[in-house]
């Protein structure tokens, strides 16, 4: 595994931040560390970055244990923090030379023209980071988080600030660089989510409620639901009757009928409507969104 947490836990004064947490994250995974704020996520990834120490428990990178003082993990690991930290005054190209030059990087003026380019500056790598729009002072982060060729990528928020299309090329290299790589990421964006984690781990107040990939997340996992319109009216009690169904709710255009697994509600709906000659104008599964599945495990 490259990334393994075991009973992390962290306090400031009295208030465990995180509360013995463990949790793993091999090669090749793209996992998505949610949670509401003040849950304990930027604190944990502070803590696998070593930026901050931890209370108690252990975490390993690659095999080697991350401490605040050992230089060894932060060679391995690219880290673009939250609030983005980056030094106004220089200008793009400098930045990035200063930063591969703290990592050592071979071939440096190549390799920043590499980042440049992979992350969409060319138009920018002149300008002076203070006088950049908050979208491409992100990319500039994940350049610098990237410089290095890391093998874990720690990434706070890293599309905060982006426009629609700046999302889906950002998107797309996060989902490239994390073939190879190991790639633990947060956001509020739970699209973002879908759209490129394996995996996801929800934290809520300090502690692990949720470490699934995506389609095992449903709190109701033996509950099937579907939305059906019909044309001309049927009635509630009708639907209720069909076999397999336990719940059904009138909405605006059509019904949203709930029932267990161990029937296709789709094939007994049919055959109910193709009897009593109702016309079948829409049906479709319904899935919970991770939105729903996230409100629902994090609410109080």
């Amino acid at each position: 595994m490259s990334i393994e947490v075991t009973h992390l836990t962290k306090f400031f004064g009295e208030q465990a931040a995180v509360n013995d947490i463990s949790f793993e994250i091999g090669k090749g995974e793209i996992v998505a560390f949610l949670g509401p704020n003040g849950a304990g996520k930027s604190t944990t990834m502070k803590m696998i970055t070593g930026y901050i120490p931890a209370s108690a428990g252990t975490i390993l990178v690659n095999g080697i244990t991350v401490d605040v003082d050992d230089l060894e993990t932060r060679k391995i690991i690219g880290y673009l923090p939250e609030n983005n930290p980056l030094y106004l005054d220089m200008y793009v190209k400098e930045y990035l030379h200063f930063v591969g030059s703290i990592y050592k990087v071979t071939a440096l003026k190549n390799r920043v023209n590499e980042m440049i380019q992979m992350v969409g500056l060319e138009l920018e790598q002149h300008k002076k980071i203070g006088a950049l729009s908050k979208g491409y002072k992100q990319r500039v982060g994940l350049a610098q988080a990237f410089i290095h060729d890391p093998q874990v990528l720690i990434l706070d928020e890293p599309t905060s600030g982006l426009d629609p299309n700046q999302l889906v090329e950002i998107r797309e290299l996060i989902k490239t660089i994390g073939k190879e790589k190991t790639i633990m990421l947060s956001t509020h964006i739970m699209q973002e989510v879908e759209a490129i984690c394996d995996r996801v781990i929800i934290i809520n107040k300090g502690k692990i409620v949720a470490n699934n990939k995506q389609q095992a997340l449903d709190s109701r996992p033996e509950v099937q639901t579907i939305y059906i319109e019909f044309e001309g009216n049927v009635s509630s009690q009708e639907l209720s009757k069909i076999s397999g169904v336990t719940t059904v709710k009138s909405l605006d255009n059509g019904w949203l009928i709930e029932g267990s697994t161990d029937q296709d509600l789709r094939k007994n709906v049919s055959k109910k409507a193709q009897e009593a000659g109702w016309l079948i104008m829409t049906l479709k599964l319904e899935k919970k969104s991770l939105e729903a599945v996230f409100k629902e495990l994090t609410k109080n």
